[in-house]
């Protein structure tokens, strides 16, 4: 969330940038000031009746020893109101800071000064295009005929497992994603990431802590009489390992990734962009994880936004980078580019990545800190981005590598699947 520094320091410009992600930050921006007013206030006159307190309790013992016993009596009556009285102080102050809390975390992040303006994807820009488009044949067949041509992927036996949304990978099919995700952990590790293999459900501090709680969009798989939640992307646990933790300023940046599978009830997901591996509940993804100095934020995001660009360029994929403009970022994102890969049957382009930086507004809800040389802590900046999304890629592959002699495997592939084609 964001900080009260960061607030008071320029309002306007504040409800500015946020206006950038089509909120309106007016109304709360100067009830969280007026509310911080109030609690500073309260926090002076707290003191003052502390300082008061004391130095009565303070002459209660010389009056005694003067014999003005009922002066002395008057002195510890005034000490007893005066501690009532802090009771009460001290129950308005958590009230209000309980209202201010609750009230910051409705409002999003402030958007960077280089996320364009705009309310929907169409407004997104095209920040750069690579790879090799394919030249397939006017009847080529799109990923989930050709999964079930060459028995790749079973999405009835999934219907009937479980529900729609939730694949089941067979055969060469399996194998495929297996060598996917051990390519994108191999060329992470050799990136310097430390890998992680993270639990698959967090509790509520650590869904609180990354910014998918609160839900409002009811996205997240909960486990009710446990309280905990399916994770929605490793990002979740594996930010949270820095939940609470002051670093070393030596220690940064600190570089994980982890392979988890993902939940995400997709609610409100509908028609033909859900076909396929299009939209699934349950997915396979590879998410690389930074927590970085202030100052570093900037050149590590260009770093992964190259990592995962190398990765879509040794599978041969054709992609662009869009910047995200306001009205398509998430809520916590201060910048998030996204990677989109052609399909080439399908003749559209498919999300794979999103690379973002959230600056301090994840630590700040994290309380991930730093202390450096000067011995003052100071909140972190978190980055993520999927390395790959594997549903998509592997919808893309299937696609765009089709010949009639069967589906071409990609070459950084093939040492770990043990075949070059599948037919």
């Amino acid at each position: 969330m964001l900080t009260l520094q960061q607030i008071k320091a320029n309002p306007a410009e504040v409800i500015s940038r946020l206006a950038v992600k089509g909120f309106d930050g007016k109304e709360a921006i100067n009830e969280v000031l007026a509310l911080d007013e109030r609690r500073r206030q309260l926090q002076l006159d707290n003191d003052n009746k502390a300082a008061e307190l004391n130095r009565i309790a303070a002459s209660i013992g010389a009056l005694m020893k003067e014999g003005k016993r009922d002066e002395a009596e008057v002195a510890k009556t005034r000490v007893a109101g005066l501690k009532d009285a802090q009771k009460e102080i001290a129950q308005q102050l958590a009230e209000t800071e309980q209202q201010q809390h609750e009230l910051l975390i409705t409002i999003p992040n402030m958007p960077c000064a280089m996320v364009p303006e705009g309310t929907s994807a169409a407004d997104n820009v095209v920040e750069k295009t690579g790879g090799p488009m394919p030249d397939l044949s006017e009847d080529a067949l799109p990923h989930w005929e050709l999964a079930k041509k060459y028995k790749l992927i079973d999405f009835d036996l999934g219907v009937k497992i479980t529900g729609a949304g939730f694949p089941v990978y067979t055969g060469k099919g399996a194998r495929l994603q297996r060598a996917l995700v051990q390519f994108f952990l191999d060329r992470a590790n050799e990136a310097g990431y430390l890998e992680i293999e993270p639990p698959y459900v967090v509790n509520e501090a650590s869904a609180y802590g990354t910014g998918q709680l609160p839900d409002k969009e009811g996205q997240m798989y909960h486990c009710e009489v446990d309280n905990l939640y399916l994770i929605p992307t490793a990002e979740v646990p594996v930010t949270n390992i820095y939940r609470d933790v002051i670093l070393s300023e030596d220690e940064l940046p600190k570089k994980n990734c982890a392979y988890s599978a993902c939940f995400r009830r997709e609610a409100g997901s509908y028609g033909k962009d859900v076909r396929g591996l299009n939209r699934l509940h349950q997915f396979d993804k590879v998410e690389i994880v930074r927590i970085e100095k202030p100052e570093n934020s900037y050149a590590a995001l260009e770093e992964m936004k190259d990592h995962v660009q190398g990765l879509l360029d040794t599978l041969g994929l054709p992609w662009h980078i869009l910047r995200l403009c306001g009205g398509d970022m998430s809520f916590t994102s201060a910048i998030t580019f996204d990677f989109e890969v052609w399909s080439g049957a399908q003749k559209r382009w498919l999300e794979v990545s999103s690379v973002s930086n959230f600056e301090t507004y994840q630590a700040n809800r994290l309380k991930c800190r730093y202390r450096g040389a000067d011995k003052k802590t100071r909140l972190c900046h978190t980055l993520n981005g999927s390395a790959l999304a594997l549903p998509r890629i592997m919808a893309a592959l299937l696609e765009n590598n089709q010949t009639p002699q069967g589906i071409i495997v990609p070459e950084c592939l093939r040492r770990y699947t043990g075949f070059d084609i599948i037919d």
